[in-house]
């Protein structure tokens, strides 16, 4: 039986591979993304496409009760879409650095939150952080930012995963690695990754089915490298 998972930043790179990964398991994908045109071709019976920007509150509201209308129930919930803005901390403005946060951690806290009451003790919070998210990795120049915001949702993830370790879902957080995507060239110019968007999809996807029958409350690394 397929379940219901609901991918963030699904219109390019990992998330959009995620969405046809489990489009082809005949799982039921709500996607979101502030970018629907290249989601288009994949909407379907069993895909549902969502304009969504994760850091307005109020629309993250309406789209919960549309889906709570319809379906009652969300089985996973991959938190994959991210902002990153590559520049030195001198030039990084306070606007900057809020929008940052406002993609990478406090978007994920308020999906969450509305749509925890969707969720039971069988469902799965995946968050994709980023190995330089993790404490005693290699770090960069210019990512101060965006390390330091996926460091904060991978703790955010942890202590969820012990708030909710008696009822569920559970919580658990891929760090991944460098993978071939458009942020990847952003920050990193001129570099070849070993994985491409779909390899590391495929992997997050049976992470998402499984991975919580194991783990929860983990950060797990994901990478074959560093960046």
């Amino acid at each position: 039986m397929g379940k219901t998972v609901v991918i963030t930043g699904a219109s390019r790179g990992i998330g959009y591979a995620l969405v046809r990964a489990f489009l082809d398991q005949d799982h039921h994908v709500i996607a979101m993304s502030r970018n629907t045109e290249p989601l288009h071709e994949l909407k379907g019976d069993n895909c549902e496409v969502y304009p969504v920007d994760i850091t307005q509150e109020k629309t993250l509201v309406e789209v919960a009760q549309s889906i709570k209308a319809r379906l009652n129930h969300v089985d996973v919930l991959i938190h994959n879409a991210g902002l990153l803005i590559n520049k030195p901390f001198e030039a990084l403005t306070s606007e900057e650095i809020e929008e940052v946060y406002k993609v990478n951690v406090f978007g994920p806290m308020a999906l969450t939150r509305v749509l925890l009451p969707l969720m039971d003790s069988t469902g799965h919070v995946v968050s994709i952080s980023s190995m330089g998210g993790v404490n005693g990795t290699a770090k960069f120049p210019g990512l101060s930012a965006y390390s330091s915001s996926k460091g904060a949702l991978t703790i955010w993830s942890e202590v969820m995963a012990e708030e909710y370790k008696d009822r569920g879902p559970k919580f658990n957080t891929l760090a991944i690695g460098a993978v071939q995507t458009e942020m990847l060239a952003e920050a990193f110019p001129g570099y070849q990754a070993p994985l491409s968007p779909k390899q590391m999809a495929a992997y997050i996807l049976n992470f998402a089915l499984e991975g919580h029958l194991i783990y929860n409350g983990k950060t797990l690394p994901a990478s074959q490298s560093t960046p």
